[in-house]
């Protein structure tokens, strides 16, 4: 198996986290080039969904998106379980991750495709067509920003993660969202939302979460 990953993307940093929490070596091939913030030719030219992060198995199947890759190894390498121990703890997680998703990871997309430079003409991802940024979204993005955070802030309350005790997928998207959209966006998580810095502090310390630069 190997991973494609694009350096400095959260939604492939989501999976590198899970492989890192698991224990699980893999090559990962960075997709992106040199010149510029744009995936390669030779990576575009054999995944026609434009997108990253992309698990290839060894006879050349292609798994995308972020989560149907971490269920896929989670099925092979259940331990530690990060998806859930039983139908409860799987149906919570997945429903607070997907949230972490839609409202942090779509916010963060929405903030920084609308406003970074590099990616004027390429307002929506995996798009071959050009596709014009729209200012006014830049506004909104940073706003749904600030609910997902407080939205989380609230369901994290006194607990040491987003679900339980334990450290999951649902914790692996909220952090992506929130590292990514703080360090490209320089959005700042509000004074008033304590449970969701002292949890953000917590995660930024795993070994899981350290990038090679």
């Amino acid at each position: 198996m190997k991973l494609y990953d694009w350096k400095g993307a959260p939604n492939p940093r989501r999976v590198l986290i899970f492989l890192k929490e698991k224990a699980i070596e893999m090559p990962v091939i960075d997709a992106g080039t040199d010149a510029g913030a744009r995936l390669s030719d030779e990576y575009l030219a054999d995944h026609s969904q434009r997108l990253v992060p992309v698990l290839e198995l060894d006879d050349g199947t292609q798994i995308g998106e972020a989560m149907a890759i971490c269920r896929y190894l989670e099925s092979i390498h259940p331990e530690p379980p990060l998806m859930g121990s039983d139908a409860l703890e799987r149906a919570r997680i997945d429903m607070w991750e997907r949230r972490a998703d839609m409202e942090g990871i779509g916010a963060a997309s929405e903030l920084f495709r609308n406003s970074h430079p590099a990616f004027a003409g390429r307002g929506l991802p995996g798009r071959a067509e050009r596709i014009e940024q729209i200012p006014e979204l830049v506004e909104r993005g940073g706003a749904r920003m600030t609910w997902f955070i407080e939205k989380f802030d609230a369901q994290i309350g006194d607990s040491p993660f987003i679900t339980s005790a334990d450290f999951t997928t649902a914790d692996i998207t909220a952090f992506c969202a929130m590292n990514f959209t703080e360090k490209v966006c320089k959005v700042r998580i509000p004074e008033s939302c304590v449970n969701f810095t002292r949890w953000y502090e917590a995660v930024s310390a795993r070994p899981s979460v350290a990038r090679k630069q």
